[in-house]
């Protein structure tokens, strides 16, 4: 069921579903998709007894600035603040995280700094903290071409790509990242909608921009940015996970170890592409509950 509420900077909508003192899982998408990538995973966590939050991130769907004079950020302190403010607004004291991509980061930063409030993680991508002081060093010519688009919405050319046509844009990326999944326009149009966010714009444009230190971050999360400069390490079990056929990170994430200080469990689901919890849904259901019968407690 969708809902709304006031948390932070914003007012949130998120998918509730499941029993309401049911173990607390949250679900958090990645840019350019939404929470439709996860419509197959949340009744199987209901299922199983979980409450499952799925929440619209800033600049996403029905997710709302609740002052205009916000700034618009996308860095990686501020989507992981909004976690932690609709947890607070829900009553959730702590929860089994999920995500991948930019939900993903969320989710990341929140387990490093604020361990107290999650049970388990599972991160598809790994450890996906933005190491912004080496953002200048340049990866393996391979390795860099997947992020085109990066370095395009660093341009005017691109933020005005992403005004007039972000629809074609972002089934692009659609494409190129999750080579071997062949959804349908129809399945593409579901999330395509949340895109006409009035702040969808400026958001991707600072985030992108923001984690190459081309602009200046939210004063309000200057703190958070300064703890996470330091990459701080993972200590909640967590299991990461990679797409085999994830044409963004083509190299897979099976190198991020050393950032995980407690229990981890790294694995790969070939067949699968950049966007795996709407590719392959049960075998994500799979390393949830994994993950969870390895944490004690269930608590909210």
């Amino acid at each position: 069921m969708l809902k709304s509420i006031d948390a932070g900077v914003l007012h949130i909508s998120f998918d509730e579903a499941g029993p309401t003192d049911g173990w607390p899982v949250i679900l958090l998408h990645g840019f350019p998709y939404d929470i439709h990538a996860y419509s197959e995973i949340i009744p199987m966590l209901s299922a199983a007894g979980a409450r499952v939050i799925t929440p619209y991130l800033r600049g996403f769907g029905p997710t709302r600035f609740l002052d205009e004079q916000t700034p618009r950020s996308g860095q990686q302190a501020a989507i992981a603040h909004d976690l932690l403010a609709l947890m607070d607004a829900l009553n959730v004291g702590s929860a089994h995280l999920v995500g991948y991509d930019w939900g993903g980061r969320a989710a990341c930063v929140v387990a490093a700094l604020w361990p107290e409030r999650v049970q388990s993680l599972v991160s598809i991508g790994s450890y996906a903290i933005q190491d912004i002081a080496s953002a200048m060093k340049p990866a393996k010519p391979e390795d860099e071409f997947p992020y085109w688009y990066q370095y395009y919405f660093h341009s005017e050319r691109g933020r005005n790509a992403l005004i007039e046509d972000r629809g074609a844009l972002c089934h692009l990326l659609w494409e190129q990242w999750s080579p071997s999944w062949q959804f349908t326009e129809e399945t593409f149009e579901q999330s395509a909608a949340s895109f006409e966010n009035p702040d969808f714009v400026d958001v991707v444009i600072h985030s992108y921009r923001h984690r190459f230190g081309l602009v200046a971050g939210d004063p309000a999360y200057s703190q958070t940015e300064l703890a996470l400069a330091k990459l701080p390490s993972i200590g909640v079990p967590t299991i990461g996970v990679d797409g085999g056929d994830d044409g963004l990170t083509r190299a897979g994430t099976s190198a991020h170890t050393s950032h995980f200080s407690g229990s981890y469990l790294y694995r790969k689901i070939d067949g699968a592409g950049h966007n795996l919890p709407q590719e392959m849904p049960r075998e994500v259901v799979d390393l949830i509950l994994q993950l969870k019968g390895r944490t004690s407690g269930s608590g909210s």
